[in-house]
């Protein structure tokens, strides 16, 4: 099979699927290309509540594919930063599902979502001091927001790998689940996410990336979508709720 993003849609939740396993999903100037159309079709869907971005096998991402560089490295890191940038404003929630070794640009993807769940063994590092590449300065500001100066430094300087555990404690990642436990882990709490009102969600996610001038907008939303009505009867009722709002009915989560 050709490299290439896999997809599928379960259950309300996507799976976004990085698959090179020849070259341990390395990501191909093609695959950088093709991820933010990928992205922005699962935005559309009001069937989709949530995303998962994970690697085929055992691997998440072990960067950019350098055969694919020689000629064109400057394009690959601008197609790269755009992938990322497009993950990161992805209007729902996104959860990076890491197994092995989550480098380079596989590093910066997961970064980019806003969630990371990953095994006990995996690995992590960024490594573009290993290449002579200068880190785009939207990487790292989000690098530095995950885990700090000091460890964003550490990593950018050395390129070195820290385990999941490192990663835990820096803020890297948020949950480290035992080997063979981490799909388990990451469909039940998908389901959870599926289950909240994306109106809260995706107010929350802008609010907390640092937009500052959209709460005449989600307030309007919020007025006109009836999810904290039937937030409120659902609790009073002991029942699951019923959210109504999913962007595409009440307005566009974007502006």
């Amino acid at each position: 099979m050709e490299p290439q993003l896999l997809r599928r849609v379960v259950d309300s939740v996507a799976t976004v699927v990085i698959h090179q396993p020849a070259k341990r999903n390395a990501m191909t100037v093609a695959m950088w290309r093709a991820l933010p159309r990928v992205l922005e079709d699962l935005a559309a869907d009001p069937g989709v509540r949530a995303l998962v971005l994970t690697g085929e096998g055992g691997t998440f991402c072990a960067g950019a594919d350098i055969s694919t560089l020689r000629e064109t490295a400057e394009e690959a890191q601008e197609l790269a930063v755009r992938a990322e940038e497009a993950l990161a404003a992805f209007p729902k929630p996104t959860l990076a599902a890491v197994r092995g070794h989550c480098v380079g640009g596989g590093a910066q993807l997961a970064a980019a979502c806003d969630l990371r769940f990953a095994e006990e063994t995996a690995l992590f590092g960024v490594t573009p001091a290993k290449l002579g590449v200068v880190y785009a300065a939207s990487a790292t500001r989000r690098l530095v927001a995950l885990t700090g100066p000091a460890t964003a430094k550490y990593l950018l300087f050395s390129g070195e790998l820290i385990d999941a555990a490192r990663a835990l404690r820096t803020g890297l990642v948020d949950e480290v689940l035992p080997e063979g436990e981490l799909d388990k882990r990451v469909a039940e709490f998908t389901r959870v996410l599926a289950s909240r009102s994306l109106l809260t969600q995706a107010a929350a996610k802008e609010f907390a990336n640092g937009r500052t001038d959209r709460d005449a907008h989600w307030t309007a939303q919020a007025r006109r979508s009836g999810d904290t009505a039937e937030g409120v009867a659902a609790f009073l009722e002991r029942r699951q709720p019923r959210f109504g709002w999913n962007g595409a009915t009440y307005g566009s989560t974007s502006g």
